[in-house]
């Protein structure tokens, strides 16, 4: 209960933040939905479906290039199963009943705040393609034999379409994403996720 009352303030103060800025109306508010999976791999499985607030910041237009900042609230639900159970070592304490724990499917949630920052190249009036990359803290809440329970940190690289129709502006973004603990805790073997989200944003 308190993982979720901990994503529910920070999506407040992430919106307090960006209205504290709205000054010359640069900013746009939007909502993504995204999947993903692993990059293959013999000794697990693990997919990840999510749902992200886009706050956008426009911080400069250039004659080619458009920059931008991203605050990204993100709450990601994720399955997890060990395929190999000889992953984990005999030197491992507990090998035996790890193996028998992390072989069953397990359900992840984590919850994330990313940052990025946005280069776009406007196309035409309607149409856009941008690079984001952006990094962030996150709270996970279950374990598996490759990540430890707790904090870790999400980073997130994207190629982006943007297509605008009125004052809704959609969006195509595939992605490649990388999650760890920094080594703060084991283990920290992390995961690698091929993912693709869909979206939309307006002005505000």
């Amino acid at each position: 209960m308190y993982k979720r009352t901990l994503f529910i303030l920070i999506i407040i103060f992430s919106c307090n933040i960006f209205y504290a800025q709205n000054i010359n109306h640069k900013m746009k508010l939007g909502f993504h939905y995204g999947f993903g999976n692993e990059i293959k791999s013999n000794d697990f499985s693990h997919t990840n479906n999510y749902y992200k607030l886009q706050l956008y910041y426009a911080l400069k237009s250039g004659k080619n290039f458009k920059y931008e900042l991203l605050m990204q609230p993100e709450l990601n639900l994720a399955t997890h199963q060990l395929l190999n159970v000889y992953f984990i070592q005999p030197d491992d304490p507990n090998y035996i009943e790890k193996r028998q724990k992390f072989s069953n499917l397990r359900n992840v949630k984590e919850y994330v705040l990313n940052l990025g920052f946005i280069i776009r190249k406007p196309i035409s009036k309607s149409f856009s393609i941008y690079l984001v990359g952006s990094v962030g803290p996150m709270i996970i809440d279950n374990e598996t034999e490759r990540l430890s329970k707790g904090f870790a940190f999400s980073d997130v690289l994207a190629l982006g379409f943007s297509s605008k129709i009125d004052k809704i502006t959609f969006d195509i973004r595939p992605n490649i994403r990388h999650v760890s603990n920094g080594g703060l805790q084991s283990p920290n073997l992390g995961f690698n996720t091929i993912n693709i989200e869909f979206g939309f944003s307006f002005s505000i």
